[in-house]
This record gives structure tokens, sequence and C-alpha cells, in this order.
């Protein structure tokens, strides 16, 4: 099978509807995992394919690298963000295939940083919160194609730290968080212009292009910068309750395949090597991926999946 093209989901209409639907999909399957199962109190319910998504990247969040630290965890805060994300795009990549019954069907991208060139009131307008998109913000959420007659927060994560479930429309509050505007595109140019992927000490204080996607230094920047703007329920551990996270997510990762393949640039390149301590466990080159589905897969494995799925413009 050809690779399939992930697209803008700003200018791709039907991309965008896709991806709705298919996120209607597999949040109304129940494959069989209950909230008892998966150590969630309360009545024992069924779990949704698409909060099933929801629980590994919380789990992943609560799972530190290695234990003894308290700053990196399984899929954060150190270099294994890119990979272990990539890998979790291309299952959700495959499930809404499946239910879409269309293996054409590519993950879309938000291009955040297109926003950004808007000025801070227009962004909270932007052709992305329309509501023929993703509609916009509130508590709940009131307009396009999530609000609470078509979408719900079963599983979320409380003020501890705990799952818990609920039941609760989507919330966003823009812009309230702390950062008030989204990143530019002098921003991801920043990124790009990184030489190394990562260095010592590999957690959120480390510099190189690793932590400048991620977010964490330059502070609140990038990833972390889109979560925050956001707000609602894309702040905590369990914010792939927002469709909009995986949007965030392929475009973190298309620029990481821009920055992989810019001209002069590093190539397919990954640091820490296996020669590294094993306080870095989970982090380097061929450890397996710690979280609930990734069987054998490594980081190695996730350097190069063009074979699968390429982006229809790499321009940042």
């Amino acid at each position: 099978m050809a690779a399939v093209t992930r697209p803008n989901v700003v200018t791709n209409a039907a991309a965008r509807t896709k991806y709705v639907n298919g996120v209607k999909l597999l949040k109304a399957e129940l494959p069989g995992p209950t909230t008892n199962s998966l150590g969630i109190p309360g009545p024992s319910k069924k779990v949704s394919t698409y909060d099933l998504f929801i629980v590994w990247h919380h789990v992943a969040m609560s799972t530190l690298t290695p234990p003894s630290q308290s700053d990196r965890n399984a899929a954060h805060r150190g270099p294994v963000f890119l990979p272990w994300h990539r890998f979790m795009l291309r299952q959700l990549e495959l499930n809404l295939q499946r239910v879409l019954n269309d293996n054409t069907f590519g993950l879309p991208y938000w291009d955040w940083a297109a926003d950004g060139q808007l000025s801070a009131a227009a962004q909270k307008t932007a052709p992305i919160w329309q509501p023929g998109a993703f509609g916009g913000q509130g508590n709940p959420v009131s307009t396009g194609p999530f609000t609470s007659a078509q979408f719900l927060v079963k599983i979320e994560a409380n003020s501890s730290g705990n799952l818990v479930q609920t039941n609760h429309g989507l919330r966003r509050a823009f812009a309230i968080n702390g950062a008030t505007t989204l990143p530019r595109r002098s921003n991801t140019v920043g990124a790009l212009a990184q030489a190394a992927y990562d260095q010592a000490p590999w957690n959120s204080t480390s510099s190189r292009f690793r932590n400048y996607v991620e977010g964490w230094n330059p502070n609140l920047g990038l990833h972390n910068r889109v979560h925050v703007w956001i707000g609602g329920d894309m702040l905590p551990s369990t914010s792939p309750n927002d469709p909009i996270f995986f949007m965030n997510h392929c475009n973190v990762d298309r620029i990481w395949e821009a920055w992989m393949l810019k001209p002069g640039g590093p190539g397919r390149v990954y640091v820490p090597n296996d020669a590294a301590p094993v306080s870095l466990k989970g982090h380097r080159l061929h450890d397996t991926l710690t979280s609930l589905l990734s069987g054998s897969t490594t980081p190695a494995d996730m350097l190069n999946l063009t074979s699968l799925y390429v982006y229809d413009s790499l321009v940042v």
C-alpha cells in the first residue's frame, strides 16, 4: 500500500470532515476494556476506543523514567517525546482508517504558527475555530462538531492526578492560562535552526531541538504553548480529550520531519544512543517505548515512516 498524505486540516475540508467523523466513530466504539479493569473507580463501564488513547497518554505521563527522578516521564520531558507521540499518532491514524473504511486517509495537522501570525484577538476566531471546523471556546464548547450533544468527556484526570469517570461537555478557554498568543513562524524557524536533537541532562532543562519544539526551553514554547493557549481539557494529562490534541501533535511531528530533512541538516538521527546510562532507560535509541500499546517498538523504529505517510508540505 502506498504512503498516505497528511494534509493541512484548515485548508482540506474533506480531510477535516473525515477526521471529525472518525473521532466520533471511535468515541462510540466500545471494544471491551472497562473502567474498573483500567483501575478507574466508580461503576464499571466499557471504555471507548477513543478514550483508550486518553488513558494511554495519562499513564505515560504518570510513569517516571526512571522512577527515582521527578521530571522526565515515559513520553515527555525527555528525548522520547517525539518518537513516542509519532507512534501514538500512527495508531490513531490506523484506527481512523479502519472505522472510516478508508486506507487512503492521512491524519491532518494544524499549522498553528500560521494562526500565530494573526493578531491576538484574531487568533481566537481563526478558521480552525469556526463552526464548520472544530468549534470555538466555552465551558462547554457550544459551536462546531464537538458540542455536548455530540461529544462528551467521559474520563479525565482529577486535581490529584488520578483518572476518574466524568460526563461533561468539552471545555476550552483561549489565552487565559499564561499563553496569550500561539507560536509564530519565527518560533518554528528557531526550532529548525537547532543543530542537535537533544543533550544532557535529557530533561525539561535541556537545550537543543527536542526541548525547543516540546516547549520547555525556552519556556512555554511551541507544543506546550499550544496546549496552554487552548486551555480547558487541553491542560491536564488527559489532554487527548480534545480532538485538537492530535492536530497539534501531528504538526509537531511535521516539524520534526522538516528538521530531519532540512538542507545540510542532521538527517534521521536520535540521541541518546544505547551506550547512555541505564538512568535514561526508555529514552535511548533501542529502548522499548514505555506505554500500554507499543510492544517492542523503539525510537529507532520511528525515525523514518515515509513508507507509511508523508506530509503535503514541510514548510513550517
